[in-house]
C-alpha cells in the first residue's frame, strides 16, 4: 500500500534518519574523516561561462534543504539544522592537464559536519576550451543516486532550465522515517530480520597475508577484470533457466567462493540497495542508501543448482524487507545476543 510523506511541521531541528547516524558515527571514528567523502569529476570541453555555473550550484542549494544542512549532537543525540542561506563559491585554479591529478588528490579533505555546505566544487582549467570540475560531498548528505540527480540538474540549471518544485525534503523523510519504525509493516519487517539473524552471528575468517591490525585503517584498492562474452552469456542462461536473477546467480558463486576459502558454512554478504521505495524520494538529494545482510548457507553436500535456489529465496525475502534500517537491525541483534550496543563498530565491519 503507498502511503505519501507528510511534510514536517517547521522546527529549530530536525531528527537524522538511521543512514545519516550512521554516516556521523563513522566520520568521527579514528580513520573516518576522508572515507566518507564522496568526489567526482566532470571534463568540460568547449566554452564555459564561469557565472552561470556558480549560479547553478547557488540554485542547487537553494532548491535542497540537504545542501543548506549541518548536523551536531543536542542532548546525546544527532540531530540536522536546516539554514536557510549558506555562503558558497567555486573554487577556481589553472592548472596543466599533467598537473591536474595532484589538484585532485589536494581537492578531497576532511568536512566539518557542523558547517553546511557540506558540498565543494573546484574548477580547474587546462587551457582554452576545456575544464576539470571536481566536485565532493560528504556520504552523510549523499549517496550514489543523489550523485546523479546532482548532475543532471546541474546541467539543466546551467542551461537555463526551470526544474518542477520539490513537495517534500530529506528532513521529512527523516521524520517519517522515526515515526514509521512504530508501524505495524516496520515492526513486521523488523521481526524477519531478527529472526534472519538470531543465533550467533559468524564473522568470516578468511586466510590473509597479514594479521588484522587492532584498528582500522580503511586502506585498500580494487582489482579489476572483465569475463569473456561466452562465460556472460552462460550466467544469464542460467539465471533464465532458474528463474533467478544475474545478481542472485553472482551472489550465489561469490559465497561459494567464500565457502571454499573459510570452510564456512553460515556466510553473510551485505549487499546496498537505494532505499527510495517512494516514487517521491527519488528526485530528492540525500543519504537513503541501505545494506541488506543477506544470510546463506553454502555447504559441500548441496549441488549448486539446489543452492541457487536458496539463495533466490533469501534474496526475495530481503528485498521484500528492505525498508528496515540497517543500523537498527545491527544495534537490535547486538542487544538480543547480549553484547554491549557497540553500534558504530560493528556496523563499519558488516556495511
Amino acid at each position: 500500500m503507498y502511503v505519501s510523506i507528510p511534510v514536517a511541521e517547521e522546527r529549530e531541528y530536525y531528527p537524522v534518519s538511521s543512514a545519516q547516524k550512521r554516516m556521523y558515527v563513522l566520520s568521527h571514528l579514528e580513520g573516518g574523516e576522508v572515507s566518507y567523502n564522496m568526489p567526482g569529476a566532470l571534463i568540460i570541453e568547449g566554452s564555459l561561462d564561469k557565472e552561470r555555473l556558480e549560479q547553478a550550484f547557488r540554485q542547487l542549494i537553494a532548491r535542497h534543504e540537504t545542501l543548506r544542512t549541518r548536523f551536531e549532537m543536542v542532548d546525546g543525540e544527532v540531530i540536522q539544522r536546516i539554514e536557510s542561506n549558506v555562503p558558497f563559491s567555486v573554487e577556481y585554479v589553472q592548472a596543466s592537464e599533467e598537473e591536474t591529478p595532484q589538484y585532485a588528490q589536494d581537492f578531497v579533505r576532511a568536512f566539518d559536519l557542523a558547517q553546511a555546505p557540506l558540498l565543494r566544487v573546484q574548477l580547474i582549467e587546462n587551457g582554452p576550451g576545456r575544464h576539470v570540475m571536481l566536485y565532493d560531498m560528504h556520504h552523510i548528505i549523499s549517496d550514489g543516486v543523489t550523485e546523479g540527480i546532482i548532475v543532471q540538474e546541474f546541467s539543466q540549471l546551467y542551461e537555463g532550465k526551470e526544474l518542477p518544485p520539490l513537495r517534500i525534503q530529506y528532513k521529512d523523510y527523516a521524520v517519517w522515517q522515526h515515526a514509521d519504525m512504530q508501524s505495524e509493516r516496520l515492526r513486521a519487517q523488523e521481526s524477519y530480520w531478527l529472526n534472519t539473524m538470531s543465533g550467533e552471528i559468524p564473522a568470516l575468517d578468511m586466510p590473509t597475508d597479514f594479521t588484522r591490525p587492532a584498528v582500522q585503517r580503511l586502506e585498500g584498492t580494487r582489482f579489476e577484470f572483465a569475463i569473456c562474452m561466452e562465460d556472460s552469456e552462460q550466467l544469464k542462461q542460467l539465471a533464465a533457466q532458474t528463474g533467478s536473477t544475474l545478481y542472485m546467480v553472482l551472489l550465489a558463486a561469490y559465497s561459494t567462493l567464500l565457502h571454499k576459502y573459510t570452510g564456512q558454512e553460515d556466510i553473510i554478504v551485505g549487499t546496498p540497495i537505494a532505499g527510495r521505495p517512494h516514487a517521491e524520494l527519488s528526485s530528492l538529494v540525500g543519504v537513503f542508501l541501505n545494506t541488506l545482510a543477506i544470510r546463506n548457507y553454502p555447504s559441500g553436500d548441496k549441488t549448486f543448482l539446489d543452492y541457487l535456489q536458496e539463495v533466490k529465496e533469501h534474496a526475495l525475502s530481503a528485498y521484500e524487507h528492505q525498508e528496515y534500517p540497517f543500523e537498527e537491525l545491527v544495534e537490535k541483534a547486538e542487544c538480543n545476543a547480549g553484547y554491549e550496543p557497540e553500534c558504530a563498530v560493528l556496523t563499519q565491519c558488516l556495511s
